[in-house]
């Protein structure tokens, strides 16, 4: 008989209780951190149709690639969610009464058919908050704030960089690029930090851009003063996109500034998001201290998605920001930081021939809102007791014939050594 194969399916991983609990709090911290700023709860279905994932106000070709499909029992085409976002905008564009601004967030799996590296699996946790009814760049403003806070909740410390794709775009246009050869371009210059100036321009020339335009790209990459807004002021009077994103980035900066967030907020503007569906204002967070080098979390806004849905094609403004929860873990582990999780087992119940009892004891302490581990192994005691040592149990208590006798029993302060001895009556 042939051994079965129990490797884990590539892409995908397992998080033993040591690792699960520091997961839990970050997720926990995020999630508290959402609730202040009056996010309300979402759940949304990991299945979906092929059609929703697959629609031109989703992700774009580049993330389809990348999509889990299948069929079910009625031949019916269906996809693994790939984020989050798309099946939000799908339940805004179904609910059109829900109050607005709506804000939520959701935290759950996706899935995506990429390649993997450190802190990026096929399966991994998303941690989105996303508004929907918001003109104003108070929305990014907020959100920005609010990955501040979540952060330097976690102690880490990170910088967040954004750039708007109306700017971008308009730039594009502006040195020659050709309509239908933007969203390529865009995702080249989006590989910049990556593989640098020149790389970028070799792979522009190999879209069939031509020398001249590329010669115009080449010396804003590499323009000092570039970084600066007043910078683009000219090419707004030749270009109504970079006009608007001009307008929109001076708009968000004046926020920056009054919330004196300017330093860990910082404009790149060859930030490009590569994917589709951003209109406006984008961003990526990114640990400052280098160790791991892909962002921890990015979003932006994305006016087209809901009304395309609705099939009005009108914009409804809607921005968004995601976390990545398995990045966040990857990068806690790599810098050996600590994070503080849930509270230990505050009694361990060893039964020496007394189960009954000893679950009894330890019901009782679970309804006075204790957290409490009833032992079940048979071990000796010794290692027990040491095993207890070893996992930072508070207290512990051993119940056995004589303490059944007796109708009491001994706790054992851990810490200090002190014991107490209670009545077993007092834990029915």
């Amino acid at each position: 008989m042939k051994k079965m194969d129990y490797q884990n399916v590539k892409g995908t991983q397992d998080y033993l209780p040591e690792s699960e609990m520091i997961r839990r709090e970050v997720r926990r911290t995020l999630e508290d951190v959402f609730i202040q700023y009056g996010c309300k709860p979402l759940e949304t279905p990991i299945l979906n149709y092929t059609e929703l994932l697959a629609s031109k106000y989703a992700g774009g070709a580049e993330i389809l690639e990348e999509m889990y499909t299948l069929t079910d029992r009625g031949e019916r085409d269906l996809a693994l969610r790939y984020d989050l976002t798309i099946p939000f905008a799908k339940v805004a564009a179904m609910n059109p009464t829900i109050p607005m601004p709506f804000k939520r967030y959701e935290i759950g799996k996706v899935f995506r058919d990429g390649p993997i590296k450190a802190g990026r699996f096929r399966e991994f946790t998303q941690c989105d908050v996303d508004i929907v009814g918001a003109d104003s760049q108070v929305a990014e403003a907020e959100l920005m704030l609010m990955a501040l806070d979540a952060f330097g909740q976690l102690d880490m410390e990170v910088e967040i960089q954004y750039n708007n794709r109306k700017l971008l775009t308009g730039m594009l246009k502006v040195f020659g690029v050709e309509a239908n050869l933007i969203n390529q371009a865009v995702l080249t210059l989006d590989k910049l930090e990556k593989i640098g100036v020149d790389a970028v321009i070799t792979e522009l020339s190999d879209l069939s851009i031509s020398d001249s335009t590329n010669r115009l790209i080449q010396q804003f990459l590499t323009d000092r003063d570039n970084n600066r807004l007043d910078y683009f002021g000219s090419y707004a009077e030749r270009n109504s996109q970079i006009s608007e994103g001009l307008q929109e980035l001076k708009e968000l900066t004046s926020y920056l500034d009054f919330l004196d967030i300017n330093k860990q907020c910082v404009f790149n503007p060859f930030l490009a998001r590569g994917l589709e569906i951003y209109t406006g204002t984008i961003y990526e967070i990114f640990l400052t201290d280098g160790s791991i080098t892909s962002s921890i979390g990015s979003g932006g806004r994305y006016d087209n998605a809901v009304g395309g849905l609705v099939g009005t094609g009108e914009n409804i403004s809607t921005v968004g920001i995601s976390f990545g929860l398995d990045v966040i873990y990857a990068a806690i582990i790599a810098s050996q930081r600590t994070v503080k999780t849930a509270a230990n087992v505050d009694y361990y119940v060893i039964p020496l021939g007394a189960g009954k009892e000893a679950l009894r004891v330890a019901n009782g302490l679970r309804k006075k809102g204790y957290i409490v581990e009833l032992e079940m192994s048979g071990r000796k005691l010794g290692k027990l007791l040491e095993r207890a040592n070893k996992e930072g149990v508070r207290n512990v208590i051993v119940i056995g014939e004589e303490e059944v006798k007796k109708n009491q029993f001994k706790v054992k302060k851990m810490e200090t050594g002190e014991e107490e001895v209670w009545e077993m009556s007092a834990m029915k």
